[in-house]
């Protein structure tokens, strides 16, 4: 596909979605705002080549979990995104603050092309207490069904420490 050779060659990334950024989800807003502004491209529906853990955390929000070979091969979708588009992604899924990290993860998509990408994963500091907390048992797709349990920020606490929101998840299952 152009498009993925294209990413490969210049300032772009391509950035594997599996939860609330995916086409009907909350978050896709963002992208809709970065394809419109022509930061973002939409290339396809994508499985991850390997299988990860991903669950669901507090506030319903889904982790992918950088375990390669539990849980299940993922789908998603794939897109291209620049440099521009990089950074609200990045702000989004919090990276400076330690609640995601952006990895690469091997895709494939329905007509067999098999590209490198990146993912948001959970941060290394709580991704397998999380996966444990999930009792070892994930999800192959973040689902409408799942998607309603997911509480916008907005709709949380204020004030409140988010990875400290995480911690107590995985200690108390709160």
């Amino acid at each position: 596909m152009a498009i993925v050779e294209a990413a490969s060659k210049s300032d772009s990334h391509l950035i594997f979605t599996y939860g609330t950024l995916k086409r009907g989800f909350p978050n896709h807003r963002l992208m809709e705002n970065l394809i419109s502004g022509g930061n973002v491209v939409f290339i396809g529906e994508y499985t991850t080549v390997e299988a990860f853990p991903l669950c669901c955390g507090p506030y319903g929000i889904p982790y992918l979990i950088n375990i390669t070979g539990s849980g299940h091969r993922i789908r998603g979708e794939l897109y291209k995104v620049n440099n521009i588009g990089q950074g609200p992604l990045d702000d989004l899924e919090g990276i400076e603050i330690g609640h995601y990290e952006r990895l690469p993860v091997t895709v494939v998509g329905d007509c067999s092309e098999t590209v490198m990408a990146e993912a948001y994963f959970a941060h290394r500091s709580f991704g397998e207490g999380m996966w444990k907390r999930c009792g070892e048992v994930g999800i192959e797709e973040f689902s409408m069904e799942l998607g309603k349990k997911y509480e916008r920020k907005e709709k949380r606490p204020s004030n409140h420490d988010f990875l400290q929101d995480i911690r107590n998840f995985i200690s108390n299952g709160d």
